[in-house]
């Protein structure tokens, strides 16, 4: 069995980080808004930041719930969201502003929508 404090306090900490990106993709209107300028490629490295940790945390939890918890929110691709961190993490150098672009703009709503219903069904 795992523990359900902990398992709250990291569902909690990924929400945090699903919000930042949110905040900070507010200001992005298209892919050139990320790559034209020095604060555009800042917003992007610290958006990519937040994507791996977000990613490692759901590694860890898919680990300590033994694959089951993530199971019961199907609609969310957890091996995307995973996977995600580890092109961000081993291409670095390599990564591509539209794929980025593309995940926030569509795929980071419903994962925190999805994080915080997580939360209130483990909390119930």
């Amino acid at each position: 069995m795992y523990d359900l404090a902990l398992l709250v306090d990291r569902l909690e900490n990924v929400l945090e980080a699903l919000e930042k990106i949110l905040r900070r993709f507010s200001h992005v209107h298209s892919v050139d808004d990320f790559v034209l300028s020095e604060a555009g490629m800042e917003r992007l490295d610290s958006i990519c930041m937040l994507l791996i940790a977000i990613g490692e945390a759901f590694k860890q939890i898919d680990r300590s719930t033994g694959g089951k918890l993530l199971a019961r929110y199907s609609e969310i691709d957890w091996a995307g969201v995973k996977g995600v961190r580890d092109v961000i993490a081993h291409e670095y150098f390599d990564i591509d502003a539209e794929q980025i672009y593309s995940i926030c703009q569509t795929d980071i709503l419903p994962l925190r929508d999805t994080v915080k219903k997580m939360i209130e069904d483990i909390s119930a």
